[in-house]
């Protein structure tokens, strides 16, 4: 099978990758950088068929969406072995907001382009630029089928209960305020990797698999999911809400906005700018990297070893909540950039819970082999012996995610 051509396009930047839906495998990727400012960046990384890479990297104006689109052909005619006719069976594009329209990724046509328009308001820093992407594509070939898979899908199986703010009711009608949840391809992909090892190794049917996934990185969420369909999450009408994260507040009393209003004197936009920019953890100690936090923590950094406490506290207020919601759990899921590498994270959310069937492996947690020699695939067991909840890391691939559904949603699978 071709590759699937995968997009995913900011308001200033453009990346993209060819993927082969089956394997992961990713012939090319690509980044496009500094769109519209006075100097933009083009870099692209071809691979062939013997395992040889080529680089290419380009400095220069890339004026716009259209003109970086024509510039990732470029690179794809000049670079590595796809040559100026490559041709992607099709085109997923990441699309960040999809209301409580879409459930399911979606081929495009005008239809889906005036809704996923229409959820504008909902994401007006990401659906805009993500709208230049399918537009350019359609422009550039227009007889290639192109899918949109949404960051909101995969928790449209929320119940009322979950999603419904208690606001005044008409109030929220009429301006779609609800929780839609963020982060779903990644959620989707690995409590779906996770159930499959549960039920391989552990004989867990997936139909009944209760799993608690965690997506730390900058932005950070979780995820309740029962036989597959999320039935929680932390980010709410925004991806503000929920944990913290490296430049967001997370959850905080929403009185604090009207407060910092009058008595600090601040306007909408700034109070924005402050939750969103300048509070997790870059907030509480001046850092959003965890790396660096975690170099101060072991140095002594009280401000560093507060953010820490408090980013740890807010993860475990959320799995045990969770835990609730499910009646129990099969698998606690350890993804994303923090959540794939930061062992003492993991280790720290999970202290204490050896009563609740809950417990690591030092060695395992630390890659040094998994208590029971078992590394499936994308899946790494760190579970202590006897933990009756398995504690697993699985490396996310949104990219594949969107490969697999555009070529399912577009029927050339």
């Amino acid at each position: 099978m071709r590759p699937v051509l995968v997009i995913n396009s900011g308001s200033s930047s453009v990346k993209y990758a060819l993927v082969d839906p089956r394997s992961g495998e990713r012939p090319a990727i690509g980044l496009i950088e500094r769109i519209g400012e006075a100097e933009g960046r083009i870099s692209h990384r071809a691979v062939a068929g013997d395992g040889s890479v080529e680089d290419v990297v380009e400095v220069r104006r890339v004026a716009d969406h259209s003109e970086a689109f024509a510039l990732m052909d470029e690179a794809f005619a000049t670079a590595g072995p796809h040559g100026p006719d490559y041709e992607p069976v099709a085109v997923g594009h990441r699309v960040v907001h999809g209301g409580d329209r879409f459930a399911a990724p979606a081929l495009i046509t005008p239809e889906v382009v005036a809704a996923i328009e229409a959820c504008v308001p909902l994401a007006p820093l990401h659906n805009p630029a993500n709208l230049l992407g399918i537009r350019a594509v359609l422009a550039d070939r227009p007889g290639l089928p192109q899918v949109a898979v949404f960051d909101t899908a995969f928790h449209q199986s929320l119940a009322p209960a979950a999603y419904t703010y208690a606001v005044d009711r008409g109030t929220a009608e009429q301006h779609r305020i609800r929780r839609y949840g963020f982060h779903g391809t990644s959620h989707a992909y690995v409590s779906r990797a996770a159930a499959e090892y549960l039920r391989d190794e552990h004989g867990v049917p997936v139909e009944s698999s209760r799993i608690v996934t965690l997506h730390l990185g900058n932005g950070a969420s979780a995820c309740a999911v029962l036989g597959g369909s999320s039935v929680d999450t932390s980010m709410g009408l925004t991806p503000l809400e929920g944990l913290v994260m490296g430049t967001r507040s997370g959850d905080l009393d929403p009185a604090v906005i009207p407060y910092l209003v009058r008595s600090a004197g601040l306007d909408v936009e700034s109070v924005d700018a402050l939750l969103n920019k300048r509070s997790g953890l870059l907030g509480l100690c001046g850092n959003n990297d965890m790396r660096t936090v975690l170099d101060r923590v072991a140095a002594g950094d009280a401000a560093a070893t507060l953010a820490l406490d408090v980013y740890v506290h807010r993860i475990r207020h959320y799995v045990g909540a969770y835990l609730a919601v499910l009646g129990g759990l099969d698998a606690l899921v350890f993804t994303g950039g923090v959540g794939e590498n930061a062992a003492p994270v993991r280790e720290r959310v999970c202290a204490g819970w050896d009563d609740l069937g809950i417990g690591i492996d030092p060695q395992a947690n630390a890659g040094r082999g998994a208590a029971d020699g078992r590394d499936a695939g994308p899946v790494r067991d760190v579970s202590a012996t006897g933990s009756r909840t398995r504690v697993l890391v699985v490396r996310t691939d949104e990219e594949r995610e969107i490969a697999m559904a555009a070529v399912t949603v577009a029927g050339v699978a």
